[in-house]
């Protein structure tokens, strides 16, 4: 399984490199208006993303989480939000080479920011979710960007695979 999250990690950092680069030719505007996606515009789908990573990586290393909210816009500028997410894409590559087979097996245990319920999960499965969230947003900040420009790059994990081959 380690390396199975080793390569989503990867993945993950490749997908926001394209993702990024491609929002990073929007206007400001472009980036902040609420096109009806769930979190509203490019900008607050990408801020959720970081926060659920920021959430979620406190949760697998069984620390106190950051006090965030859902919708928190945690950088309003685009490239501050861009250097930001490297530098997380980066902590999440550390955290799957650093984590043992054994810890993926353990149990975590966590309390919800919504309800809030306490909850109890393998390490593995939260970590699937973990990745499987960022595609579902990353998805939809695709399909705006599609929508605002007519074109988006390929995000899928092929495409990925293909070139880390």
């Amino acid at each position: 399984m380690k390396a199975h999250f080793q390569m989503f990690a990867h993945y993950n950092a490749w997908a926001n490199e394209r993702l990024y680069a491609a929002c990073g030719t929007l206007a400001k505007d472009q980036l902040e208006t609420d096109l009806g996606a769930f979190f509203g515009s490019v900008s607050a789908t990408l801020n959720h993303i970081m926060i659920a990573d920021l959430l979620w990586l406190a949760r697998l290393r069984e620390q106190k989480p950051p006090d965030f909210s859902l919708v928190d816009i945690l950088h309003d500028d685009f490239a501050e939000l861009t250097a930001a997410r490297r530098v997380l894409d980066a902590d999440i590559v550390r955290y799957t080479d650093d984590v043992t087979e054994e810890a993926l097996a353990d149990t975590i245990t966590y309390t919800t920011i919504t309800g809030p319920m306490t909850m109890t999960q393998r390490r593995d499965n939260a970590l699937a979710h973990f990745f499987n969230h960022q595609t579902h947003h990353r998805g939809q900040v695709h399909a705006l960007l599609t929508r605002l420009t007519g074109d988006a790059p390929p995000l899928d994990l092929l495409f990925y695979q293909r070139e880390a081959a």
